[in-house]
This record gives structure tokens, C-alpha cells and sequence, in this order.
């Protein structure tokens, strides 16, 4: 009900824009140089051989490997402890209003000659809330009773997510402002749409490489098990 209330009102909204919404007809010059696709990917190509942008490219596709496994695993454990789904979600509710406000705040500190110098600050943080998150999984089972959970591990978790998101957001708003920075604004749109895309794979490749190895990675012991049995292989578990 949830997901089609949302669908109808996408698109509703989006239908009228279409039909009410008029283009502006005046000509207004482009100070964007336009290049049909080809010529738009020969200069993506020339643009990501430069040497700089190069060393950069790599930097942001490996930086965000160390957070990888809280990012993507935390939540798949907390449930697997027993933590309720519906719980989980009603968490993420109050990090909506502070997902909206951190990027106002944030971009005060980034708006100056060097936004990276944030992403650089935020980063030790972030690694450390991967601990701070593996704690979490561990203590959960821990503090679980018949009724669930207490009041205040919900407390610790909600609190826990909240400061993950201000290092979250640091590093999110510092990257997009260095390259809104370095884009050449002749060709701001193809420049920085290259840097966006490469800082987006950044983030979503070892995070699907951390969830690939959760299995094989997990420790798993056998209960009632004739021998020796290491359930290491989901058919072993079977």
C-alpha cells in the first residue's frame, strides 16, 4: 500500500509537470559548450587520461572500501540477531530530517579553497563507527529477552546511525563540492557527471563485494552434527 500510495503521487506529479510546465521560449545563449555523443565520450576519455584526474579516480574507487561491510552488512545482521525489520525501518525515520539538515551545515565547512580537507577529517570516524557497528551485532543477542529488545539498545543503535550520518554526509558533500570545483565550467555538465559517477562506483563496488563475502566468511557451528562439521558451504549448513 505503502510503495503504490507513493507510485500514484510520482506519478501524478510528474504527468502535470509535463503537461502544465512550459519551456522557457526565449534563447537564452548556452554557456555550456554542447557536443553531440560521440564528441561527448572522446572528451570523457580525453578528460580521464589527464594525470591528475587519473590519481584521482583511483583514490575515490578505493577509498570507501574500508566502510564497506558496516555500509552494507549492519542491517542484515541486526535482523539476522533478531532485530525486526519494521523496528529497523521506523529507526531510519528520524535520520530523514537529519539527512536533510547535514548537507546545509556541512557545506559551510566545505565552500573554501580545500573541501576535501573534510572528506580527510570525517574518514578516521567513519572507520571507526565499522567497530562501533560489529559491537552492535555482537551485543545484541546479549540484551534480547522474550518481549525484543530493551528501549535502550534501540536508543544506542538510533544514536549510533545519526553520527555515522554526519561522517557519511561529510565525505558525501566534501566530494561533490571538489568536483563542482575542478569541473572546467566550458564543460562543467560531462566533467562533473564523469567525477559523480566514478565517486558513486566508488562506494557501490565494494559494497556488493562485502555482501558476496559475508557467506564464506561467517562463522558457523554445528549443533547435533555426526563428527566433524564445518558448515562452511551453504549446502553443508543444509
Amino acid at each position: 500500500d505503502f510503495l503504490f500510495f507513493w507510485g500514484a503521487v510520482f506519478l501524478v506529479t510528474t504527468t502535470l509537470v509535463a503537461f502544465l510546465k512550459k519551456e522557457n521560449q526565449e534563447l537564452i545563449p548556452a554557456k555550456e559548450e554542447t557536443k553531440g555523443i560521440t564528441d561527448t565520450y572522446r572528451l570523457l576519455f580525453s578528460i580521464i587520461k589527464m594525470p591528475a584526474v587519473l590519481t584521482f579516480c583511483l583514490l575515490i574507487l578505493t577509498s570507501k572500501v574500508g566502510f564497506s561491510a558496516a555500509d552494507a552488512v549492519t542491517g542484515l545482521k541486526l535482523v539476522e540477531e533478531g532485530v525486526p525489520k519494521e523496528h529497523l525501518a521506523l529507526l531510519a525515520v528520524p535520520m530523514v530530517p537529519l539527512q536533510i539538515i547535514l548537507p546545509l551545515i556541512i557545506s559551510k565547512y566545505t565552500a573554501g579553497p580545500q573541501p576535501l580537507n573534510t572528506f580527510y577529517k570525517a574518514m578516521p570516524y567513519r572507520l571507526l563507527f565499522g567497530l562501533e557497528f560489529a559491537f552492535l551485532v555482537w551485543w545484541a543477542p546479549k540484551v534480547k529477552h522474550e518481549g525484543g529488545f530493551p528501549l535502550y539498545y534501540y536508543a544506542v543503535v538510533v544514536l549510533s546511525y545519526a553520527l555515522h550520518q554526519i561522517t557519511l554526509y561529510s565525505m558525501y558533500v566534501a566530494i561533490m563540492a571538489f568536483n563542482a570545483k575542478v569541473s572546467d565550467p566550458l564543460i562543467g555538465g560531462t566533467y562533473m557527471t564523469l567525477l559523480n559517477t566514478v565517486s558513486n562506483l566508488g562506494g557501490n563496488w565494494p559494497s556488493t563485494v562485502a555482501l558476496w563475502l559475508v557467506d564464506p566468511l561467517t562463522v558457523k557451528e554445528c549443533e547435533g552434527a555426526q563428527g566433524h562439521h564445518t558448515c562452511a558451504t551453504a549446502a553443508a549448513a543444509e
